[in-house]
């Protein structure tokens, strides 16, 4: 296998999570090249053609937004990745990392190079080196900011989450009303003393426009608190609020798991779905909302999986044609945007809206891309 370094093309750079691990399929296939995209193509992806060099990892930088650095399409920077067997954890990338092309058997590959150590007389090595920094500090796949205040805040709610749940018994004080700096009274199972919870209000149903089934509650924000004291009922104390807190609202644990591995792929199977909401209660969609879908992992869907959003065709009416039923004619649907898919259930998913280039509303579609 000849690996060969190009002087005029720019490195590609790979990247991945916050103790978010590339899928165990790379770990698995040891030292050379994985390919975990779902139909690896035989040619190489093709780059972006503004790609740089060589880039140097930093803090705040994500998985997708370097990879969008370097190939036209991110989804398919798996089949470029090459792992270096003498580098500890050669599937997490770190700040300071840096990143570089090479060519593998003339297809272009990217390989990690970790931070340059000072060696004596002022030179720096670049070479393989441990790595004493815990797992946590590799930078993620996308803005985990955002991503932990909309799952922490229990937007959409599942029906046997809403079972499960804690919820509002009374409010301290006899009031009907609970604001930031009273107590609630709670029932159901808390997880202890000065765990954080969200306050949530069960909203309007979410429904498959497929089916008209309900496939999840929307979750409205209250506010936030802390557990006081644990029994029957329990007590939490309102630290903030965004509106009145009522009897029968539910609480959402502010420390919610989240995916341990993902990497931005194209869906196993072709997926078409419908945006059924999103979040903040807008109409329009832009970069870094969060969208629901009605499709999960019951139609093959997992995190990590990119969707184009397409802008639903409008009918409208052909003026050769006045009064005739048959004169309307539906536009073509358009391209609008890119989202990741972050969190699945069996018939909805969360996803991230990553690139927005058009207008996008509650009913466009999601396809592969």
């Amino acid at each position: 296998m000849k690996i060969s370094r190009p002087s005029l093309v720019p490195a590609l750079v790979v990247a991945c999570t916050a103790s978010l691990v590339l899928g165990s399929a790379w770990a698995a296939a040891g030292p050379g090249i994985s390919l975990m995209a779902a139909d690896a193509a035989a040619t190489s992806p093709a780059l972006n053609p503004a790609h740089p060099d060589s880039y140097t990892v930093k803090r705040g930088d994500t998985l997708w937004g370097i990879s969008s650095m370097f190939l036209k399409d991110p989804w398919y920077w798996p089949e470029i990745w090459y792992a270096n067997p003498q580098v500890e954890n050669p599937h997490l990338i770190y700040p300071g990392d840096v990143l570089t092309l090479v060519y593998v058997d003339g297809k272009p590959r990217v390989q990690v190079q970790r931070a340059a150590a000072s060696q004596p007389g002022g030179t720096e090595k670049l070479s393989p080196q441990i790595r004493e920094s815990p797992l946590e500090s590799a930078i993620p796949a996308i803005p985990l900011e955002v991503i932990g205040a909309f799952l922490g805040r229990g937007s959409v709610l599942q029906k046997d989450e809403i079972k499960r749940s804690p919820y509002v018994v009374s409010i301290r004080g006899k009031h009907i009303i609970g604001a930031a700096g009273n107590e609630l009274y709670v029932r159901g199972k808390v997880e202890g003393v000065d765990h954080g919870y969200s306050v949530v209000e069960v909203g309007k149903p979410l429904v498959d426009p497929d089916d008209g089934d309900v496939v999840g509650y929307e979750g409205i924000y209250v506010g936030a608190g802390t557990i006081r004291r644990v029994g029957d009922p329990s007590t939490l104390f309102l630290t903030d609020t965004s509106r009145e807190a009522t009897e029968g609202d539910r609480l959402i644990s502010q420390q919610v798991a989240f995916p341990a591995q993902f990497v931005p792929t194209v869906p196993p199977r072709p997926v078409e779905g419908t945006i059924i909401a999103v979040m903040d209660g807008v109409s329009q969609v832009g970069q870094y909302q969060v969208i629901i879908i009605n499709r999960g992992s019951g139609n093959g869907l997992a995190p990590g999986n990119v969707l184009r959003i397409w802008q639903v065709g409008e009918k409208t009416a052909d003026a050769a044609k006045p009064g005739r039923i048959s004169a309307n004619v539906r536009l073509p649907d358009e391209p609008a945007g890119l989202a990741m898919v972050f969190r699945t259930y069996d018939r909805v998913s969360y996803a991230l809206v990553m690139r927005a280039t058009s207008e996008m509303h509650v009913q466009d579609i999601v396809r592969n891309p």
